[in-house]
């Protein structure tokens, strides 16, 4: 089975050419790293914060995907974690340098002129982030109805959503809908993520994560209580 734990792409540069390990410092000043560096730490602080980390294990005990979770967002996540610190290692070393050359200086003029702080003036262009935007796959399925009090119900499934992943689910993988029923037989009583896209009016739609638990014990037929059908 494919490594659930690796990231998607290998870990590497994430910008363009006149660059150090893939990020741009060429003709930046002191306070313009300093940014940079700062920029860098608030986006993997921010990636961090999703309760997940690098070491989450991805895979059930006995070796499928984890259905509570998002694998491929949190692996492009993991991705994007693994190419900041590489830009960070990078900048911190430029960083250095520029210190060094600072104090260099000073003592070669004999003056003792402090680096200077990062400044809080409007006329200091800011560097930007660039998070991750999370990517939408394609609907695979739609519900056609769902059973009043039954476990999709108490999720918030409604007739008419479309399914974009269900656990480990996607369109690429879906396989006329089976792997949804093998989904939803391993993980009986256990919570699997359904992203859905509902219609909202004015040909709008909105992207909804609902949390659904596959059980027997709601009253009525199957584990779910509502009907499925591919797209």
């Amino acid at each position: 089975m494919e490594n659930l734990h690796a990231p998607t792409v290998p870990s590497g540069p994430t910008s363009g050419l006149a660059s150090t390990n893939g990020i741009q410092t060429t003709g930046l000043s002191f306070n313009q790293l300093q940014a940079k560096k700062d920029n860098i730490e608030a986006e993997i602080k921010a990636l961090g914060s999703h309760g997940v980390d690098m070491n989450t294990r991805l895979l059930t005990p006995d070796g499928f995907p984890r259905a509570d979770i998002d694998v491929a967002q949190i692996r492009t996540t993991r991705s994007r974690i693994i190419y900041l610190k590489n830009d960070h290692k990078a900048l911190m070393s430029v960083i250095e340098k520029h210190i060094h050359e600072h104090f260099a200086q000073q003592a070669e003029l004999g003056t003792n002129e402090p680096l200077p702080t990062a400044p809080n003036s409007a006329d200091t262009p800011s560097l930007p982030t660039f998070i991750t935007p999370e990517v939408l796959g394609l609907p695979f399925a739609k519900v056609n109805s769902v059973v009043d009090g039954s476990p999709a119900d108490s999720a918030g499934l409604k007739a008419g959503d479309a399914i974009r992943n269900f656990g480990y689910v996607n369109v690429s993988n879906h396989n006329d809908l089976k792997r949804v029923a093998e989904c939803v037989q391993g993980n009986e009583g256990r919570d699997v993520l359904v992203k859905v896209s509902r219609p909202s009016g004015g040909g709008r739609q909105t992207e909804l994560w609902l949390t659904l638990k596959p059980r027997r014990d709601w009253g009525g037929r199957g584990l779910l209580g509502c009907h499925i059908l591919p797209l």
